[in-house]
């Protein structure tokens, strides 16, 4: 079976649990404004636990499964190394420190009204994390380039999901239904062709070492 992009060399897994639960306690205090956009780069850049191509599906898995994406990828990728043991780690990683936080500043700030320095503050920051949204979908599109999909197929049903989210504003199960299921269908016809031609391309060789 040929190498996914990225797994040139075999990703290295978490040592321990509690290593699973730093690494994400780690990460959700450096999310502002939303983890995804440090977790690609600290789970398959710095840690090499997944590659970048895991990443992509686990994430696409999230997405779509009730709950935060976010808290969903811990789930999983907890899971992947160490069972129930490191979902529940990995997730306590990523809720633990950011509901203390939330809790305080919620404390302090919900008694008597927003200072407009913190009103002004909020609003800049949604500039921010409109940035670091739009950096995590283009390092998120790198590996559909070598998708079973192809390209164009990929760039169309991004491009439709895009439209259907941010203008049509239709309801997300209606866009899954309408533009993943079609995907779904187009991704596993193109997989069995795939393999088809490979398996036909095997069959002389493998007739001539049988005689």
């Amino acid at each position: 079976m040929p190498d996914r992009v990225g797994e040139a060399a075999a990703p290295r897994g978490p040592a321990s649990p509690w290593e699973l639960f730093t690494t994400f306690t780690v990460l959700a205090l450096q999310g502002f404004g939303g983890v995804l956009a440090v977790a690609q780069r600290e789970l398959c850049d710095r840690r090499g636990w997944l590659t970048p191509a895991e990443f992509v599906e686990i994430l696409s898995i999230g997405q779509v499964l009730p709950g935060p994406n976010v808290c969903n990828l811990s789930l999983m990728v907890g899971d992947r190394f160490f069972g129930w043991r490191g979902a529940f780690a990995a997730l306590a990683g990523m809720t633990a420190l950011p509901l203390l936080i939330v809790l305080v500043l919620a404390a302090l700030l919900g008694g008597g009204g927003v200072h407009p320095l913190v009103d002004g503050a909020l609003h800049g920051m949604g500039l921010t994390v409109s940035g670091l949204i739009g950096g995590t979908a283009l390092r998120l599109a790198a590996p559909l380039r070598h998708s079973a999909m192809g390209r164009l197929a990929c760039a169309a049903a991004a491009g439709l999901t895009f439209v259907l989210i941010a203008f049509a504003r239709l309801p997300l199960v209606w866009v899954l239904a309408g533009v993943g299921l079609p995907a779904i269908a187009w991704a596993g016809w193109q997989l069995t062709r795939q393999a088809q031609a490979q398996a036909r391309a095997r069959a002389p060789g493998t007739a001539g070492q049988e005689d």
